[in-house]
């Protein structure tokens, strides 16, 4: 996503004129210093914006563990999370009769920097690392070893970051534009316009929406499992017959193969799909689509006829297992889907070799530093902080990871060094190009252990290594998305940082009952089809076991997506025109991960983003992301708690 480059400098106050953008680092801190920085003139960091930043954060971090699971990625919560917290706190001051004082606007970003640790730090390991170990296992890891493991995974990310902070935020000034929308949006809140408050009822109505559609198509699982523990609710069983959205409505005029059922081939009546098919936006959706019809209606009648032809020849493995009459196409399809995705991401990372450089670089030191005075050194985090935070984090980690998996110490301290690396590219792609290759980077981890000496052939070591290192890198990038607001709002970093700091607790306090009450079981983690842990599984079965593994027909997937991961983002590169008509690698790879039904409700989302801006440009671009994200978040986060309770309800039938 690009910005104007205006928007890059901190805003200039009225009447005074802004550092060039040649200034030293000195300037911009003393020009921030004196201009921008709001000292003690409003509340930021209190009891008050850190609880309901927490609280916010930790339904956040159960909705994005849902997305992550149903949809192989977690959504930002920053600009949710501010806008839920001005309309709830608002709600509540009318209901005291306005005894309660309003919540200023850094106390809203502090919210913000909580909320956002919370809900989006914890989540990525449990969603995608200790997903693929279930799946590995067939068995969870207990709780005293996951809650440590997503705490410090999730701390380091939030320490990590601080030596990034003054070089990426406050000298080269990079976009952020999630960041920098956030802080908009913060402002435009405060500014208690008439457009401001539309957009905060629009993101609250969709919320509702979503978080209907999401009950009246999940409580009917939580009427069946109450049923068999005992506890039937005839009323409401009835109201199910008649009031209930379906699950799926199957497209079996669509079956390309007679007598024979594909999973996924129907339509998904799910508002939290096309929500993320408005965020996503038509190239990415389209390609999804494309994909997806590919591997349907091409591929999957042309597999079984060679799997027909080749019944009865000795040692041949077949493409695609039918079983009872159904067909999971994405089981054979998720190798090409993985290589394209893997590839495509790992060749942007090298031809952004410039950003990468970049990213090193600015370990020597802010360009221009010449010592003297530093006008911002009580405000910054110090880098006694860093070392102070690391120390305990690292020793804790090598530990874990030796008792709970048994990691050699060396290895671990390999991961702690690799999240450095990690969470410096993820930040600098983030600043620059508001996107994250956290999935290129978590691969270029699982390579790395691939070949260790301790670490070759363990899938184990694989996995949780690369989510450590994934882990620290999203939750890096996504703390100086918030603290780029900050920046722009004038707020104190220490304070920021404290926020997001407590956030992580908050977060895990959420997240890991949250895993073990969604996902109960092997059984519960299947039924979700997760294209994310399936990936990260694939990878690590295809590094550590060898392609042996395969049906040779997935061997030729796997070889094509690698190609076609290659190919697209190089001829984005050097022809731009030509890329621009080329669907999208990511997209062509997600489509054969996930279910035909995911594919189309993406694209009917993208289909009605870009119909409502060719038309009503104005209104789609000021009330479609807010309309988008309350659909994600409402939805998400009821069929979220409807799992929970099923669990809940399934305990109860066993005692």
């Amino acid at each position: 996503m690009s910005q104007p480059d205006d928007q890059r400098a901190v805003p200039a106050p009225a009447g005074v004129t802004p550092p060039p953008t040649d200034a030293s680092p000195e300037e911009k801190d003393a020009y921030w210093f004196h201009h921008v920085y709001q000292h003690d003139r409003q509340p930021q960091l209190t009891f008050r914006a850190v609880l309901m930043g927490g609280i916010l954060g930790m339904f956040m971090s159960i909705s994005n563990l849902y997305t992550s699971l149903k949809l192989g990625w977690a959504f930002g919560v920053a600009i949710t999370a501010c806008v839920l917290s001005y309309v709830i706190w608002n709600s509540l001051r009318a209901v005291s009769g306005h005894r309660l004082s309003q919540m200023s606007l850094l106390e809203n970003n502090c919210m913000q920097s909580t909320a956002s640790a919370a809900g989006y730090s914890t989540g990525g390991t449990v969603g995608c690392a200790f997903g693929a170990l279930l799946m590995l296992q067939g068995v969870h890891q207990p709780w005293y070893l996951l809650g440590p493991f997503v705490l410090l995974t999730a701390l380091l990310g939030v320490f990590v970051a601080i030596p990034m902070k003054r070089q990426l935020v406050n000298y080269e000034q990079l976009k952020f534009p999630s960041g920098i929308a956030a802080a908009e949006t913060l402002r435009s809140l405060y500014s208690e316009g008439r457009e401001a408050m539309r957009k905060a009822w629009a993101l609250v109505g969709a919320l509702l929406v979503g978080g209907v559609v999401g009950l009246l198509r999940t409580y009917g699982t939580l009427l069946e499992q109450l049923r068999a523990s005992g506890r039937a609710l005839p009323s409401l069983e009835s109201l199910h017959r008649w009031l209930h959205i379906p699950e799926d409505i199957a497209l079996a005029f669509l079956m390309p193969v007679k007598n024979v059922k594909l999973y996924g081939l129907a339509f998904e009546p799910s508002v939290l799909l096309i929500g993320a098919g408005m965020i996503c936006g038509l190239r990415v959706s389209l390609s999804m689509l494309l994909g997806s019809a590919i591997l349907y209606f091409g591929l999957v009648p042309w597999l079984l006829s060679l799997d027909a032809a080749q019944a009865g020849v000795v040692g041949y493995v077949p493409s695609l297992v039918i079983k009872n009459g159904l067909v999971v196409p994405t089981r054979w399809a998720l190798w090409g889907g993985t290589a394209i995705m893997v590839f495509s991401s790992l060749t942007s990372v090298a031809l952004q070799w410039r950003t990468l450089g970049r990213a090193f670089a600015s370990f020597k030191g802010p360009r221009g530093q010449t010592g003297g005075a530093d006008p911002v050194a009580d405000v910054e985090v110090p880098v006694s902080w860093l070392v102070g935070g690391l120390i305990p984090i690292t020793i804790g980690m090598v530990i874990l990871q030796y008792l709970a998996f048994s990691i050699q110490p060396w290895l671990g301290l390999v991961a702690v060094a690799m999240s450095f690396v990690v969470a410096l590219v993820c930040c600098r792609a983030t600043g620059e190009t508001d996107t994250t290759p956290i999935g290129a980077m978590g691969k270029l981890t699982q390579l790395l252990y691939a070949v260790l000496p301790g670490a070759k052939g363990n899938p184990v070591i694989n996995l949780m290594t690369a989510g450590a290192t994934a882990s620290a890198g999203s939750s890096s990038a996504d703390l100086l998305t918030d603290l780029k607001s900050g920046y722009l709002l004038g707020a104190n970093p220490r304070k920021q940082f404290i926020a997001q700091f407590v956030g992580v607790f908050f977060g895990t306090l959420a997240v890991v009952p949250a895993w073990y009450l969604m996902v109960p079981d092997l059984k519960a983690l299947e039924a979700f089809n997760p294209p994310a842990v399936n990936m990260w599984k694939a990878v690590a079965d295809l590094l550590t076991q060898g392609v042996h593994m395969l049906p040779p027909t997935a061997i030729w997937a796997i070889v094509i997506g690698a190609f076609v991961g290659i190919l697209i983002p190089v001829v984005e590169r050097l022809s731009p025109k030509v890329g621009a008509y080329l669907p999208s690698a990511m997209g062509l790879g997600l489509a054969w991960v996930i279910p035909f039904q995911n594919a189309l409700a993406f694209a009917i989302g993208a289909v009605i983003m870009e119909v409502w801006t060719r038309y009503r440009r104005t209104p789609a671009e000021t009330y479609g992301i807010p309309i988008a994200s309350g659909f994600v978040a409402g939805e998400s986060l009821v069929a979220a708690i409807i799992a929970i309770l099923c669990t809940v309800a399934g305990f109860l039938a066993v005692k």
